[in-house]
């Protein structure tokens, strides 16, 4: 436990601050600011027990999500390895809907390889080849991320705890088998205002989407945890994430797997 100004940083109270902060629409500086002893396995006791505190509340654990997969997106956030957070039902963004304005604080949306398990998944020692082989179909998606802290500065051990900046997500309608493509060279463009402002391939996620989902079944065994069937697992961002504020139009077009259209929906009250 860390005692600093009046408040007393542990388990317990990073994770109510951190639902408080979501359910406020409010942003707080870094714990690590005030919690240097806030490390990665302190992270994910954090967010194991935000989850529970969800699950409480009655959302349901649909799954999986991978943080940080991109070499460039590690370093420039100055963390050096992926992490796993979870997702529930209430992250789901119906197709068509706009951002949630009303939900989030800052949000930015990347586009995702996203996976749906056939079979369960357990570490360790999981290979890509045996995490495509446990895959029932992919799909191409958006992710539109959030996070609790200013500016979207943070420790691994900070984001970590904050549920690796979930926020919401929407996926494509075109479902294909793994086989059926390459997920190396599955390519997508990313669309703002009518413009192309970036591009990438699979391999930007561990040199293969598959690579991240074996990471994460490797990574949950550690806490004893399997990716279960018919769970949704989102790999990583695939470009940089942009920007969505209130009145913009974004879009990811998938090579393969079909394009999603976000819109960046109307102006909400001002953030507590």
């Amino acid at each position: 436990m860390t005692q600093t100004n009046g408040t007393a940083w542990d388990i317990d109270s990073a994770a109510t601050e951190l639902l408080a902060c979501e359910a406020e629409r409010r942003d707080r500086v870094k714990f690590t600011d005030d919690w240097p002893e806030l490390d990665v396995e302190t992270g994910y006791r954090i967010q194991d027990e935000t989850l529970r505190r969800r699950l409480a509340r009655g959302e349901k654990l649909i799954g999986v999500k991978l943080g940080l997969t991109s070499r460039a997106k590690q370093k420039r956030m100055n963390v050096d390895t992926p992490f796993v957070a979870w997702l529930t039902d209430a992250m789901i963004l119906p197709a068509g809907d706009p951002v949630p304005q009303h939900k989030l604080i800052h949000p930015r949306i990347e586009p995702e390889i996203v996976v749906v398990m056939r079979d369960r998944l357990e570490g360790p020692g999981v290979t890509c080849a045996q995490a495509m082989a446990a895959v029932d179909y992919v799909l191409g998606g958006v992710e539109i991320i959030d996070s609790r802290y200013k500016d979207f500065k943070f420790t691994a051990g900070d984001v970590i705890a904050d549920n690796a900046s979930s926020g919401a997500f929407v996926t494509t309608g075109v479902m294909l088998p793994p086989d059926a493509l390459d997920l190396t060279t599955e390519a997508v463009l990313m669309e703002v205002d009518g413009e192309i402002v970036d591009s990438a391939t699979g391999a930007a996620v561990q040199g293969h989407p598959g690579e991240a989902l074996a990471l994460a079944a490797n990574d949950l065994a550690k806490r004893g945890l399997a990716i279960e069937a018919g769970w949704i697992v989102l790999t990583g961002g695939i470009t940089d994430a942009v920007f969505a504020p209130p009145g913009s139009s974004v879009a990811a077009h998938f090579a393969n797997l079909g394009s999603v259209f976000v819109s960046g929906g109307e102006p909400t009250g001002e953030q507590g």
